[in-house]
């Protein structure tokens, strides 16, 4: 089996990637950018197989799929950071529509019968009422920030392309993750990172956070990405499914979980800087569809999840 994964120097794609060689019987393929940093599959590098492409570039994104033929597709990459589609929109709606689309068109032009997987968000639901939770798939798409209208419009493509052309497109709204390698603009990480710096006398003991109100529902990236790979192996082609853990925390709750990992004495402070102009107060998921279909469930904990990422940083 040929699997291309998009997005694999990333933070999941790099996981997904370890998954499917630990699976055995894959070729994996993945796409990069002249710029992109590799740092998370250096450890892999000799057993994957690595093709430079823009997707942006819909010419470049067709040769490529061509000469891989797979027979699946994880399409990981995206802008998505949310903070980041506040600052750049225009980049962040390009990005992720526009380099979708483009492998919509290059499959379809191909005449490819790959099944593909794209990899949604919960973001894309924003407003939910407090009588709304848990979130189910029917839910109603209320987007507040860019980066959520931006998955809105990879979601719907997917079921536009799917419904048009009846390709074999799954989509998985998939709630917060984390756990090693997860870049430090993410909150766990953030606040992980910034503990171990402080440990390692890089910074004065002060933290600096955002909204601590926020509630969160937490997988860990192994469990996210095994539930990426069963989307394809099991998932009804055009359905839609969220993959979560069930259950929500408070951002309070994740800097307290950390701080107890510490024997640092460390002072709190809010930074203005690192709040949003408006924020989703809770996400919390229901994936019944998804386990029904799929029997998948996370077997990380939370606590594990955390302790993971601060030992990741604490190793840098």
């Amino acid at each position: 089996m040929r699997v291309l994964i998009t997005g694999i120097t990333g933070f999941a794609g790099s996981h997904l990637a370890d998954y499917c060689l630990e699976r055995g019987g894959i070729e994996v393929y993945g796409i990069v950018r002249w710029r992109s940093r590799t740092e998370n599959i250096e450890h892999i590098e000799d057993r994957i197989n690595l093709l430079e492409c823009d997707l942006r570039d819909a010419t470049s994104t067709r040769e490529v799929i061509e000469e891989i033929h797979p027979d699946y597709i994880f399409h990981l990459a995206a802008q998505s950071f949310v903070p980041t589609s506040w600052k750049a929109p225009t980049e962040s709606l390009t990005t992720n529509v526009i380099g979708e689309l483009n492998i919509f068109e290059a499959v379809r032009k191909i005449g490819l019968g790959c099944r593909i997987q794209l990899a949604c968000s919960s973001e894309e639901y924003g407003m939910v009422y407090e009588n709304e939770l848990p979130i189910t798939e029917d839910n109603p798409l209320r987007p507040l920030s860019p980066y959520g209208v931006s998955k809105v419009g990879q979601d719907l493509l997917g079921y536009q392309y799917f419904m048009s052309y009846k390709m074999d497109i799954v989509r998985t709204r998939g709630f917060n993750h984390t756990g090693p390698r997860r870049p430090p603009v993410f909150v766990c990480s953030d606040f992980a990172k910034q503990i171990a710096d402080i440990e390692k006398g890089l910074r004065p003991p002060e933290m600096y956070v955002g909204n601590l109100d926020a509630k969160r529902d937490f997988t860990d990236v192994r469990d996210m990405v095994r539930a990426y790979f069963l989307s394809l192996e099991k998932g009804k082609s055009g359905q839609v499914y969220n993959i979560c853990s069930e259950k929500s925390w408070a951002i309070r709750e994740v800097l307290d979980m950390l701080l107890a990992m510490s024997q640092e004495k460390i002072e709190v402070k809010v930074d203005k800087a690192r709040l949003r102009p408006s924020d989703v107060a809770i996400l919390q998921g229901d994936c019944s569809r998804f386990k029904k279909c799929t029997g998948w469930k996370p077997e990380i904990p939370f606590e594990q999840a955390l302790r993971d990422v601060l030992e990741f940083w604490r190793n840098r």
